[in-house]
């Protein structure tokens, strides 16, 4: 069984509803304000620009922000680029290392012709 797999389900659906009513184009500030509001709309728990701490050896060695945590269980990085990066992987699965209690992150381009959602879990 996937972990979170039904809050993962819904917030696809809310991906893919910004992604038909905006299309491509916009800068990630734009669709991380629409999927906000949609997220609002279904009535799911979610907010911006998170910090998290970095730790190293039991010490905080730096601060980093996630895009969007919904329901405080799932981590969103927005790319709205032409296409995804290993480098933009390896940034999500490092969020997720650090963010202790959450193992799943949803790294979502909005390029043509829709959305794409890559799931990343550790």
């Amino acid at each position: 069984m996937l972990v979170e797999e039904e809050l993962t389900y819904r917030i696809r659906g809310c991906v893919y509803e910004v992604s038909r009513r905006l299309g491509a184009g916009f800068l990630e500030k734009v669709y991380e304000r629409a999927l906000l509001r949609e997220f609002e709309l279904q009535g799911l728990k979610a907010k911006a620009q998170v910090p998290l701490k970095v730790s190293y050896k039991d010490r905080v060695v730096g601060e980093y922000f996630v895009d969007i945590l919904v329901e405080d269980k799932v981590l969103i990085e927005l790319k709205p680029q032409e296409k995804i990066l290993p480098m933009h992987e390896a940034q999500l699965l490092n969020d997720l290392r650090m963010s202790d209690r959450r193992r799943v992150g949803l790294l979502v381009n909005f390029t043509y012709p829709k959305a794409t959602i890559k799931r990343l879990t550790v």
